[in-house]
């Protein structure tokens, strides 16, 4: 069941084609070449595409969404597109994949846990999760109010969120407002 709130949020998107920031193509290029990637939150697969992977899952919460990832020729066949249930476990076996990517999807998740618990159980021993999210500074402003953001992170509350949740961080740094992380399984 797709999440109404997250269509809603991606209706008002521009509809057609876009390129994602250059200094998260970057890091998303820069990931190592795997057999199997999951995009945890994919969006509207612009990120995805730029995987190196022999066989990549489109992963979100928002039928819309996928439904425009859908139209980039790497994301297209219907079984490597799955709608994901809000809060719920992910619908993958255990060890599935070598790579987890979650692109700008953290800190709109309600039950960060879970999520990432689940990404953790997904990969294989070994297996890279990637993340990028907004940088927030250690002293920020109130969040607009009409922000669909829910979590704000800083590079100390991200490596310790991932270190408590059983990830040993490879890398993070930050680059044009975001956090970028590596963390194996």
């Amino acid at each position: 069941m797709a999440s109404r709130y997250d269509d809603e949020l991606w209706e008002l998107v521009p509809d057609g084609p876009r390129e994602p920031p250059e200094h998260l193509r970057e890091f998303v290029e820069s990931l190592p070449r795997v057999s199997d990637a999951l995009d945890l939150g994919c969006g509207d697969g612009v990120l995805t595409v730029h995987l190196g992977a022999e066989r990549i899952t489109a992963a979100d919460v928002s039928a819309v969404a996928l439904e425009r990832a859908r139209r980039h020729e790497r994301v297209a066949a219907e079984d490597s597109v799955v709608e994901l249930e809000p809060d719920a476990p992910l619908p993958f076996g255990d060890g599935e994949f070598d790579l987890v990517l979650c692109a700008e999807t953290i800190e709109h998740v309600r039950d960060l846990q879970l999520l990432l618990s689940e990404a953790r159980r997904v990969l294989r021993p070994g297996g890279t999760l990637a993340i990028t999210t907004p940088a927030t500074a250690a002293l920020m402003r109130p969040p607009e109010p009409l922000s669909p953001h829910l979590r704000f992170l800083t590079r100390r509350s991200l490596r310790t969120l991932l270190g408590e949740l059983g990830f040993e961080v490879a890398s993070l740094e930050r680059r044009a407002g975001s956090l970028l992380a590596r963390a194996t399984r």
